[in-house]
């Protein structure tokens, strides 16, 4: 380990530059426009991309590859071993893309030898406070994870989903692209895409169809959406039924082909143990 060289202003960190009493290995690889603040502490097999920006008090570990442009607060730990007691110190990774915001006291762990040893985020993503994302989590983009959510380990998490704040996925779950939860949600079966749900357990209230609308949805693809929701929700179909009612949506509506695909392929994954969010 060594110290950035002293005399670096704090005008200097903002715009580029290593604290003088931030800790860096040797064998870390930084872009040389990366800032890390006060006290910060980055481990040797870290990497670490153009423009981004890492407050104080961080510590930043493991196998560890964080794209260019994100902002991290302070107080936020990544890339630390999975709280899993069969990890053995294995080489895994914890890989984060581009232009994500990660506020303070997040913590992201590595992944494990039985989940694929990759815990992954994309980009573009708005993860606030306390977030924290366990071994073998993979976190697509565009979404906004409000404070104290918590994924425990395999968790996957489609792109623009939104979580609200103290939103908890039990380990496995996976929640569907365009989906949201209420405050305080707790998952324990998967939420398909579109779905917005609230409660402990979550159940499932309506589709995110001002959400779709803001992204640019057409009337006819919401349209092609609120069919689904009346198959999966109002029908009373199993499951099976349907999926069969919702992959003959675009055949009256070909603009909703794309979100139907969708809905169908995540739906055909589903454990019969676990189950929808319903």
């Amino acid at each position: 380990m060594y110290h950035a060289p002293r005399g670096l202003s704090g005008e200097l960190y903002m715009s580029g530059g290593i604290h003088p009493t931030a800790l860096v290995d040797q064998k870390a690889s930084l872009d040389s426009s990366v800032s890390i603040g006060p006290f910060t502490v980055v481990g040797p097999h870290v990497r670490i991309g153009t423009g981004t920006t890492i407050g104080s008090h961080c510590v930043i570990e493991g196998h560890t590859t964080i794209g260019a442009d994100n902002h991290i607060f302070q107080f936020t730990s990544l890339g630390a071993i999975p709280q899993d007691k069969k990890y053995a110190g294995e080489p895994c990774k914890l890989l984060i893309g581009d232009r994500n915001t990660i506020r303070e006291f997040c913590t992201f762990n590595i992944g494990s030898p039985g989940g694929g040893g990759v815990t992954r985020v994309g980009s573009d993503n708005w993860l606030m406070a306390y977030v924290h994302l366990a071994h073998d989590c993979q976190v697509g983009s565009h979404t906004i994870f409000a404070n104290n959510t918590q994924l425990a380990g395999h968790v996957e998490v489609g792109d623009w989903v939104i979580l609200g704040g103290f939103s908890v996925a039990h380990q496995f779950v996976r929640i569907g692209a365009h989906s949201m939860t209420a405050m305080c949600s707790l998952l324990f079966a998967d939420l398909p895409p579109f779905v917005m749900c609230q409660g402990q357990p979550a159940q499932a209230r309506s589709m995110n169809y001002e959400g779709l609308r803001r992204r640019g949805f057409s009337p006819e693809r919401v349209a092609g959406v609120k069919a689904m929701h009346k198959a999966l929700y109002r029908d009373d179909l199993t499951l099976e039924k349907a999926c069969e009612r919702i992959g003959h949506i675009a055949k009256d509506n070909p603009e909703s082909q794309p979100d139907v695909l969708m809905m169908r392929a995540f739906l055909e994954q589903c454990s019969p143990q676990r189950g929808i969010v319903r």
